[in-house]
């Protein structure tokens, strides 16, 4: 995402000075490039969440244990918010649309994917863990869980933040 929530002085003034664009265009190019990354995980976290939603009536969800169903029911609620934010940009727009409030709209979506994504790591994080629990049994879950969590807090938050400190 092209906004700097923390500097965004910083984007603006190299924006305008490197690229050339007024504060609409940056704002723009903002929204579209938020655009194309949501549609990248909106039609994945909405199959997840419809998955998650069904499973109780199928018939191996007697498999799951007392935590094992904690951890169901808590995976649910994580995907469902991760729903919820990551589409509720669109929601967002919608309201603002034609009110020149696009400062506003990006900066709510940019916080929003932000949120998103935190709850998407988490849904496939207890996704993880549930599968394998139910596979091969709870301490297999938590290897698989503690895995995948790590796995996406290095790539979807340790990677970026270190390439976003680093000098030019």
């Amino acid at each position: 995402m092209d906004v700097d929530v923390d500097h965004p002085e910083d984007d603006q003034h190299w924006d305008s000075s490197e690229r050339g664009e007024t504060e609409i265009q940056r704002l723009d190019r903002n929204w579209n490039s938020l655009l194309q990354e949501l549609r990248v995980v909106q039609t994945g976290v909405q199959l997840l969440t419809g998955f998650l939603l069904t499973l109780p009536f199928q018939q191996r969800f007697e498999v799951l244990n007392g935590q094992m169903r904690i951890a169901y029911l808590v995976t649910v609620g994580c995907s469902v918010g991760a729903t919820v934010l990551l589409v509720a940009p669109v929601g967002i727009h919608r309201l603002l649309f034609r009110r020149h409030r696009l400062q506003v709209l990006v900066s709510a979506a940019h916080r929003c994917a932000y949120a998103g994504l935190a709850l998407l790591g988490m849904a496939l994080t207890g996704v993880t863990t549930i599968v394998f629990a139910s596979v091969s049994g709870n301490s297999a879950g938590l290897i698989a869980g503690a895995c995948a969590l790590t796995l996406f807090a290095f790539f979807w938050w340790v990677i970026p933040l270190m390439l976003r400190t680093r000098g030019m």
